[in-house]
């Protein structure tokens, strides 16, 4: 469901930001996409293991709208504002259940950058909607287009306590299989 949550948010106008498998997943599907490194000034680096770690990304994410002094940092920086965050977390439980799948397997399939942009998203979940689970896309879809690009308070607090359960049961599954 992601290439049609995409395709919503574009018609509403968003400016769609994205890492390189779904980037490019996106573009061929005619979806206008801005690699991250495009918004970083970095390549993606050391086998994909950075992407997303970077200022422009969590400052973006991070800065309270209403602070004037986090908006003239922002300013300083030219660092543009993140106003959704849309995850789906490296499939380690899957990886993990794989008969005989070998330990650096298992490890290169523990997501860093996407559960750090999904707390930065929850905790300022007041100006940002951070997104976890396909199941949500419809309904954020259709709030966004009846609310004309915007989401409820109420809508965007729920999301993060999804978002706060969601990387902590990634933890507590990393935690366990590695244990």
């Amino acid at each position: 469901g992601l290439v049609d949550f995409a395709r919503e948010l574009s018609l509403l106008g968003v400016e769609l930001v994205s890492t390189g498998g779904t980037a490019r997943l996106l573009r061929e599907c005619s979806l206008a996409v801005k690699d991250v490194s495009e918004l970083t000034g970095f390549p993606e680096m050391l086998d994909g293991r950075v992407k997303t770690l970077h200022p422009r990304v969590h400052a973006g994410i991070l800065h309270v709208r209403g602070n004037p002094a986090h908006r003239a940092t922002l300013a300083e920086h030219q660092i543009a504002p993140i106003d959704m965050v849309v995850v789906n977390l490296y499939e380690f439980e899957k990886t993990a259940a794989k008969p005989g799948v070998g330990f650096d397997e298992l490890i290169e399939n523990i997501d860093i950058g996407g559960p750090s942009m999904i707390r930065s998203a929850a905790k300022n979940f007041r100006d940002v909607a951070v997104v976890t689970s396909p199941a949500d896309y419809p309904a954020i879809a259709r709030e966004l287009r009846e609310r004309k690009g915007e989401l409820s308070a109420a809508t965007q607090f729920r999301l993060a306590q999804k978002a706060f359960a969601a990387t902590a049961a990634y933890d507590a599954a990393i935690a366990s299989t590695l244990e």
